[in-house]
């Protein structure tokens, strides 16, 4: 499989091609929303994304942060993609996120059945909360 190697890209592509988003729109909205800031300033979709960069990008719950080692402009496999990027996104972040994955009431242990009416709704409810979780 051959890459190509260029000198720039938008940043909503780049998310994309190294696998931060699921889809380029979605990394477009979170450009839109304010959700992503290079080096500490908010940027637009459009911005070009330059090797050395420090990405942020924010969860509701979670502040992840990469650096830029290089430029992609088509998706690659995720074994590829972690040679364009660093995840510099400090281990506390992460033990902030189980200990609210813990707390979720969708959780349910393997093999304990259908939930009950009541639990469903709990379940319901939280989606509505946390639609990105």
């Amino acid at each position: 499989m051959e890459i190509d190697i260029l000198d720039h890209v938008r940043i909503d592509k780049w998310m994309w091609a190294v696998r931060i988003f699921k889809s380029r729109s979605m990394a477009t909205e979170a450009c839109k929303n304010g959700k992503v800031t290079v080096n500490g300033n908010t940027v637009k979709p459009s911005h070009i994304v330059k090797p050395g960069e420090i990405i942020e990008v924010k969860n509701p719950f979670l502040l992840r942060s990469f650096h830029v080692k290089g430029i992609l402009e088509k998706r690659v496999s995720a074994k590829l993609a972690v040679e364009y990027m660093e995840e510099t996104t400090a281990p506390e972040e992460f033990e902030k996120m189980k200990a609210l994955r813990s707390n979720i009431p969708a959780y349910r242990s393997r093999g304990s059945g259908r939930p009950t009416k009541r639990e469903r709704r709990h379940t319901d409810r939280w989606k509505k909360i946390t639609p990105d979780l």
